[in-house]
């Protein structure tokens, strides 16, 4: 059964706040834990390398089993959420990538750390999909506003873990930094279990995603939009591999490294506003197209600056590189009814995670085949690609009235 069910957000319960607000407080706090959790893993390659003496491609694989798993998982944590209920599994699945970070701090070497960061993934499994849904489900038709609030709390999360693993790792070892994170996992799923709404709803059978009376995009809509999430994270997971190493390459330290990534995330952050504010004013094809053209310069810029002008420039670069990505959340529960969500939401993350983590791969590849600058720019033109697929859906969206706004 389903426990995440549409309630009046203007409802206020017993503990003063409606049941709306408190599922997107502690879905956007979800958010921001599992997406730090990610992200922070960019800080600790540079410190995986110089203990194990792995290449870049093996240093792609380590964050492909977290990824991987993560995204391999999504559609399995919609279809167990209907058996033992969706706040059960979100709990469970945020303690559980808890464990595997705090497994990872114990392990003793390379196979035991690379076990962990797949057990952690699977944990993280739940959160996108049900998450997301809640939020959905919570505030109905006026659900894109808070949808893109929750998104904005993923930014929060990638912009303050990050740099807060950077910083312990100037003061402890990296397996206790890795206990510390685990430490705050497990408080994050105790309050998702005290302070989560109940809502109960009936059981919905298992359908495909796209129903003929919700294809917002018309026939291969959702197929466009799948392709477009795919690239846009690819150029993004690309360029955040090997950024670290630009970085070291023109000098900078690791808490260097660490601010560096919060700057990215941060902009991505302020990202979400802005394209919400350029959705609303130039429309949906406008918006990605300024997006991943300015991703792809603003890569090719950091290639060619010093690091003070490339740092100057990060935050910006985090605006353009995350953008994009709020505006197509926004857009999956406007082409599938309301009783899909979950699986809607399920496939839409299982496609973005699962390029996230096969990407740095192929990336990693070349990396090393090539040198890291040239798979950089790799990383440049994979945004550009997104463009011609944006003005392919772009019509089918407006003959459906929802080209316009984020």
């Amino acid at each position: 059964m389903n426990e995440f069910a549409v309630v009046s957000p203007d409802r206020t319960d017993v503990k003063g706040k409606s049941p709306a607000k408190r599922t997107l407080a502690l879905a956007s706090l979800a958010h921001a834990l599992h997406d730090g959790f990610t992200d922070m893993i960019y800080v600790l390659l540079p410190v995986w390398q110089a203990e194990f003496a792995l290449d870049y491609v093996a240093l792609a694989v380590l964050r492909a089993l977290y990824v991987g798993v993560l995204a391999a998982l999504q559609v399995p944590s919609a279809h167990l959420a209907r058996h033992l209920n969706a706040r059960t599994v979100l709990v469970l699945g945020t303690l559980l990538s808890g464990a595997g970070y705090a497994l990872a701090g114990l392990s003793g070497g390379l196979v035991g750390l690379c076990a962990s960061l797949a057990l952690a993934g699977a944990g993280g499994s739940t959160q996108h999909p049900l998450a997301s849904a809640a939020v959905s489900r919570a505030y109905g038709a006026r659900a894109r506003g808070p949808l893109g609030t929750y998104n904005f709390a993923g930014d929060l999360g990638k912009a303050t873990l990050p740099p807060a693993i950077s910083l312990l790792l100037t003061v402890m070892g990296w397996r206790s930094a890795l206990w510390v994170a685990a430490g705050f996992g497990i408080l994050v799923a105790v309050l998702i279990r005290w302070l989560m709404p109940f809502s109960p709803a009936p059981p919905v059978p298992l359908e495909p995603v796209i129903t003929p009376d919700r294809e917002a995009a018309g026939k291969g809509g959702f197929g466009l939009l799948f392709a477009i999430g795919i690239l846009d994270t690819a150029a993004r997971m690309g360029f955040l591999l090997f950024l670290p190493f630009l970085l070291k390459a023109k000098g900078a330290s690791l808490t260097t490294v660490g601010a560096a990534l919060s700057l990215v995330f941060i902009g991505g952050a302020f990202g979400k506003a802005a394209c919400s504010w350029l959705g609303a004013r130039l429309g949906l094809l406008a918006t990605v197209v300024t997006t991943e053209v300015g991703t792809a310069a603003a890569i090719l810029a950091v290639l060619a600056l010093p690091l003070v002008l490339t740092l100057v420039l990060l935050l910006f670069l985090g605006v353009m590189l995350n953008g994009t990505s709020s505006v197509l959340y926004g857009t999956v529960p406007e082409i599938v009814t309301p009783q899909r969500i979950e699986r809607a939401f399920a496939h839409f993350y299982a496609g973005i995670l699962g390029s996230s983590a096969l990407a740095p791969i192929l990336y990693g590849r070349l990396g090393d085949a090539a040198g890291s600058h040239w798979a950089t720019v790799a990383a440049a033109l994979t945004a550009v690609a997104v463009v011609p697929l944006m003005l392919l859906l772009s019509p089918r969206l407006a003959a459906s009235g929802n080209a316009q706004g984020d």
